[in-house]
């Protein structure tokens, strides 16, 4: 366990450099993006030094770093721009000329609204979550019973149409998907599924008030859960067909045992973790994906809040969003692991 901590630690490290680089020598000036050409040149200095884009790009990665990090150091000097800030959210403990501060990560503020950068990702990131779990749950159930199938019926007209099937799932892009599925099942269907092309997971309705609206989620989780279905049924396939032939089933089958005992109780958890291993990347693929997704399907998630950054240049809301991202994918791995030797104990 702590092996894959400091390893995880490590890729962290390497991920928020690699994007503190990507996108602070992508050539753009933020200053200029967000105020204008011809802005005046005293507030342009005055702005560069407000978000520390006048410093060195060492320092300023370390300050990035630093604001990251639970466990923070300060100067004690006012002047300086490793001193505590009121949007720290924690305690500080002084020693010397340095102040010790143990906070939530700080991601930086907006260079739009001047928000705390956490509180405008985590205020979106549960409907993002919410859109990447339903689908990847649903892929999951959905496309194991499909594999399951596809393996008992080999070779038979079932499992090529299954096959078939899930190879054009997963050949097909999501923001494609999205389009054609919100043509199809909104604007041309749409009397008849009664499903919305727009909508976020609350609708705020002027009787009522805000409540949540169930519809809106049905298109973004189709198109999301799509592809990843299309690997599972694969994967679950082969993998079941490959476990079948292994020793412990025909001992299984020598003792006696029903042929649905010997499926769910030893062929299907040993076939699990090939599936297992490609969703913990669809999960987190998922979340980058949902980006065109939300965007077609106006959700008001993560995915729309860094399209918006984008077309801003609010470059911290963007940088913000990639690492918490990656953060959730080495949190997905970390767990997959540990279930992996619950469900093969010979790992």
């Amino acid at each position: 366990m702590i092996k894959s901590l400091v390893k995880s630690i490590s890729i962290f490290l390497g991920v928020s450099l690699l994007v503190f680089l990507l996108f602070h020598l992508s050539g753009n000036d933020p200053v200029r993006n967000v105020l204008g050409e011809n802005t005046n040149a005293e507030i342009i200095e005055n702005t560069r030094k407000k978000w520390n884009l006048d410093l060195s790009l060492t320092e300023q990665y370390f300050l990035f770093l630093n604001g990251m990090s639970p466990i923070s150091f300060h100067s004690s000097d006012e002047s300086s721009r490793w001193v505590w800030q009121e949007s720290f959210q924690g305690s500080k403990f002084q020693f010397g000329d340095w102040t010790l501060g143990l906070k939530w990560p700080f991601l930086g503020k907006s260079y739009i609204n001047d928000q705390n950068v956490s509180e405008v990702l985590f205020s979106v990131l549960p409907a993002t979550l919410l859109l990447a779990t339903v689908s990847i749950l649903l892929s999951l159930v959905i496309g194991v019973m499909l594999g399951i199938v596809a393996a008992k019926y080999e070779n038979t007209i079932w499992d090529k149409l299954l096959i078939s099937i899930s190879s054009l799932g997963m050949s097909a892009p999501s923001f494609f998907m999205a389009i054609v599925l919100a043509w199809l099942l909104a604007v041309q269907w749409g009397a008849f599924t009664g499903l919305p092309l727009t909508g976020s997971l609350y609708d705020l309705d002027p009787w009522t008030g805000r409540h949540i609206e169930w519809r809106n989620i049905v298109l973004p989780v189709i198109t999301l859960m799509i592809r990843p279905l299309g690997v599972v049924v694969q994967l679950m396939r082969s993998s079941l067909l490959e476990v079948y032939q292994q020793d412990f089933i025909r001992t299984a089958r020598a003792k006696g045992l029903s042929e649905s005992r010997i499926l769910w109780v030893h062929a299907v958890p040993n076939s699990m973790n090939a599936v297992l291993t490609a969703i913990s990347g669809w999960f987190a693929s998922l979340l980058a994906g949902a980006l065109f997704v939300e965007f077609v399907f106006g959700w008001r998630g993560m995915g729309q809040v860094m399209f918006q950054a984008i077309e801003k240049g609010d470059l911290p809301i963007l940088m913000g969003g990639v690492i918490t991202i990656a953060l959730i994918f080495m949190v997905i791995d970390i767990l997959m692991n540990r279930l992996y030797k619950v469900l093969d104990p010979r790992l």
